[in-house]
């Protein structure tokens, strides 16, 4: 059975490389489950993706701080 997925918004891009392939964060359903926070790499097209992490509103607001907390 293959993965259904949505994209149902997309927030940001972090980078892009040469092949055309970009890490984006976005908000995505998947098998048509509530949609969380994404951040992966995609093709152009979005028909190929690389592994990933999907984070709950709670994860990426923990994170969010985490972030805020650095010197970078």
């Amino acid at each position: 059975m293959a993965i259904q997925f949505e994209i149902l918004e997309t927030i940001g891009v972090l980078s892009s490389n040469q092949k055309g392939w970009q890490k984006e964060l976005n908000l995505v359903s998947w098998n048509e489950r509530p949609a969380k926070f994404d951040l992966r790499d995609w093709s152009a097209d979005h028909s190929k993706m690389g592994k990933g992490i999907t984070l709950s509103n709670e994860e990426v607001a923990a994170l969010k701080k985490l972030l805020t907390e650095m010197d970078v």
